[in-house]
């Protein structure tokens, strides 16, 4: 079941899933930034584990240490970054009825996938 993905930001692993929820374990790598970008179909849980992770959700930007977690509602813009030289990881946890990798909209992004 482990699918190993590589991205731009890093990397991440589907670790388990079922009929409403998706479990990755993400990797940011050292000064990696994921787009800003909000989802319609799926809410998103993040639990960092390693590193310390800059969140923005909306307009509010916090730092999260290892063991704190966030939660990310549908339709709201959030953005994942690893400000730090050492890497990132996070659990994330998707939950919804529609948990497709294409319900994504970009808003910024410095990889140019906007």
């Amino acid at each position: 079941m482990k699918l190993f993905v590589d991205k731009p930001w890093g990397s991440y692993q589907i670790i388990d899933q079922g009929e409403n929820f998706v479990v990755k374990k993400i990797v940011v790598k050292p000064y990696g930034k994921l787009s800003l970008q909000s989802h319609k179909h799926r809410s998103e849980h993040w639990i960092i584990v390693e590193g310390r992770a800059e969140v923005t959700i909306n307009d509010n930007i916090t730092t999260l240490e290892p063991n704190q977690n966030t939660y990310i509602p549908p339709e709201t813009k959030h953005r994942l970054a690893n400000n730090y030289d050492k890497n990132l990881i996070l659990i994330e946890v998707w939950y919804g009825k529609n948990l497709d990798e294409e319900d994504i909209t970009r808003y910024e992004d410095i990889y140019n996938r906007v």
